[in-house]
């Protein structure tokens, strides 16, 4: 899969470790900076080539992961989900379809975010009677307003 990927500089640190490690799974990265302390734009960049099909999935930094999360959810076609656990990671793609996950730089530890990413990319949304009528409402508010 093509990834894009951002953070704040607070994060840039906790990035640049696990850029090697999306890689070594097979995927293609594309970085998208750190630098910008206003975390909004470089999560609103990521959401938007996300959105528009230029990238498979996006994975954004920031202390919290909450930032970036709710900057990425304000771009159209931009399902962003903050997650802390494998378990949340899994669901963020196979429950709610979720095309960006973020995660905190200062809250999750390096070695928990490589499990939490490996969930998150090794999963495929596949609609089903459970979730799927709650996601195509989701998207349906997102069409109509």
């Amino acid at each position: 899969m093509k990834i894009a990927i951002g953070c704040d500089p607070n994060a840039t640190e906790y990035k640049k470790m696990l850029i090697p490690f999306v890689e070594s799974l097979g995927h293609e990265v594309t970085d998208f900076g750190s630098d910008d302390p206003i975390y909004a734009n470089v999560a609103i960049e990521v959401a938007e080539a996300v959105a528009a099909k230029k990238f498979d999935r996006g994975i954004l930094f920031c202390g919290t992961g909450i930032g970036v999360m709710l900057a990425a959810n304000k771009v159209k076609g931009a399902y962003a989900a903050v997650v802390s656990d494998v378990y949340s990671a899994q669901r963020a793609c196979l429950s709610n379809n979720c095309n960006i996950i973020t995660l905190g730089a200062q809250v999750t530890g390096y070695k928990l975010a490589e499990e939490v990413i490996r969930a998150y990319l090794a999963e495929t949304y596949v609609y089903n009677e459970r979730s799927g009528k709650k996601v195509d409402r989701i998207v349906e508010y997102e069409r109509e307003h």
